[in-house]
């Protein structure tokens, strides 16, 4: 801020001479880094002044106003690439605050959309702009098999949209999600946020700006993310050898109805009518971590779709597939059509564990699985938890089972201590529930006490004098509510027919019988009003 002339070059040359013995390689390339740091600084200077022209503008515009709009602060960012931190500065200077809020939740927003919105639908206009760019280029170049950063030509450039001649940057398909990485050329640097398929020939980077600007026509250097492409690939392969090991395992009649590959994790769906027993898991595991730990080679070779199937090629849910094909050969068993990015030997997968399987449909059943350094992660997890408990319980770890079962026999113990006190805390009640009797119906609700503990309960009440039903009602401490009925035989009462109504009321029912009929339900938020419908009944019977 204020300073005309170029610095960095000048602090490099400082930074050299300082350090330069500790490492002669500063002084072999002084040349270069001078220049790199030139451009950056230039780059930087015309983010600087294109940025503050509109915020000068903007502060004039606020009038009584003392806060920058989110929107003014999110398009100096989005556009301009002008740094927050920038913003506030200035603003600071003038004694105006901006708001960071509503900045956050732009960004948060812009994020959403390049990632999510974008993958929908492009707009009438953008599709009308890209078929131009089509029909006058032809498709996109697609080097990225082989490349993880090309020399490109920007063909197309707006509202957060990007297509280069060539890239090295794969289009979601096939289940595998797009790559990001980032895009510069002489006037700005981009960060690619996701790339999809237009038309099904354009390669699309939704990006939003580090610093300066693009344009159509400039020289590019694109390159993506090769560290999460490397676990990307990793995960794509291992759908394909856990395809043909659930094959293997359950049958031929197993077939892909989706999938998700990511960098950390893959998903896989796929046809069986009933959930996968811990033994099939732990088989499919196997034969897929048998064909990792031999590494096999994996070869991807084009061949017309008739020779592909011939050769047994099996074909993936919900792609579309011309004439000629791309074929994954992963290992000796795995054979199927894929146009998506592969290690090169199954051994680069690491390792494979599997970490969820349910259903998601009728008939459809849903694998996640982690693999690479993701394994390791999910073992860390899983070892941390069996320590933590085995801190929990107070043994060493090799004891943990042992621990947990006496801590469960103890629960058990205390649990039965408890029932046994509050069953002789209800039978204290006996004389005092039936002491309330009118026209001997009894009915009452009691708190805290089992199923079992009730029908003790019941019985002893309705074995007093003076009365001949009791109705009592309690809500277990396992959920649900219960309701019991229970009648001296020369009463005249039906204990079956006094709950007939009150059973509805709480949600469920019992088997009814003439002198004691027990009855539970999922609603005891109507316990109440169950147990009056009930008293009720017992005195118009």
């Amino acid at each position: 801020m204020g300073l005309q002339d170029s610095v960095m070059p000048l602090l490099a040359e400082s930074v050299i001479e300082i350090m330069g013995s500790d490492y002669p390689e500063l002084n072999q390339n002084i040349d270069f880094i001078k220049e790199v740091l030139q451009r950056e600084e230039d780059r930087f200077r015309e983010t600087l002044k294109a940025g503050l022209s509109i915020l000068d503008e903007s502060i004039s515009d606020l009038g009584k106003s003392k806060t920058l709009s989110a929107d003014v602060a999110f398009k100096l960012h989005d556009t301009y690439g002008f740094p927050l931190e920038l913003t506030e500065e200035i603003c600071a200077e003038r004694s105006i605050d901006v708001d960071i809020e509503g900045f956050k939740e732009s960004m948060s927003n812009q994020q959403e959309r390049a990632r999510a919105a974008r993958k929908d639908s492009l707009t009438t206009d953008e599709t009308g702009e890209l078929r131009k760019v089509l029909d006058e280029k032809g498709p996109t170049l697609f080097v990225g098999r082989d490349e993880d950063k090309s020399d490109s030509t920007v063909l197309y450039f707006d509202k957060g949209l990007i297509v280069l001649d060539k890239t090295p940057f794969y289009a979601e398909s096939g289940g595998q999600i797009g790559d990001t990485g980032k895009i510069s050329t002489e006037t700005g640097e981009i960060k690619i946020l996701d790339t999809t398929l237009a038309l099904d020939a354009i390669h699309v980077h939704q990006y939003e700006i580090i610093t300066g600007h693009l344009e159509a026509g400039q020289k590019a250097n694109a390159e993506i993310d090769s560290d999460r492409r490397s676990k990307i690939r990793r995960n794509h392969t291992a759908t394909h050898l856990i395809h043909w090991a659930l094959r293997e395992v359950l049958g031929d009649h197993v077939k892909q109805q989706g999938s998700y590959v990511g960098p950390d994790r893959l998903r896989f769906d796929f046809s069986h009518f009933e959930a996968m027993t811990a033994e099939q898991i732990s088989s499919v595991e196997d034969l897929v971590n048998s064909e990792v730990l031999n590494n096999y080679q994996c070869s991807h070779q084009e061949m017309t779709r008739e020779t592909a199937e011939e050769k047994g090629a099996i074909a993936f849910f919900g792609d579309k597939y011309g004439d000629t094909v791309r074929v994954l050969e992963a290992g000796p068993n795995s054979l199927e059509f894929c146009g998506g990015t592969h290690v090169s030997a199954l051994g680069d997968i690491g390792l494979v564990k599997i970490v969820s399987e349910g259903s998601i449909g009728s008939n459809i059943r849903r694998i996640e699985a982690v693999t690479g350094s993701s394994t390791i992660e999910n073992l860390r997890k899983a070892e941390d938890l069996i320590s933590n408990a085995a801190d929990l319980v107070g043994v060493p770890l090799e004891d943990l089972i042992d621990g947990i079962k006496r801590k469960l026999d103890e629960l058990k113990g205390l649990k039965n201590e408890v029932q046994n006190l509050k069953r002789k805390e209800a039978l204290g009640m006996v004389e005092e529930l039936a002491g309330n009797e009118e026209n001997g119906i009894v009915a009452s609700i009691i708190e805290g006490v089992d199923r079992e503990s009730l029908r003790e309960l019941a019985v002893a009440v309705r074995d007093q004098e003076r009365v001949k039903a009791v109705i009592l009602g309690t809500a277990p401490a396992d959920g649900g509510a219960a309701l019991i009925a229970a009648v001296k035989s020369d009463s005249g009462l039906n204990a079956g027919m006094i709950l007939s109504e009150a059973a509805k009321t709480i949600g469920g029912g019992g088997r009814p019988n003439d002198e004691l009929t027990i009855v539970g339900g999922k609603n005891p938020e109507n316990l109440e009003k169950a147990l009056e419908q009930a008293r009720a009944a017992a005195h118009t019977s």
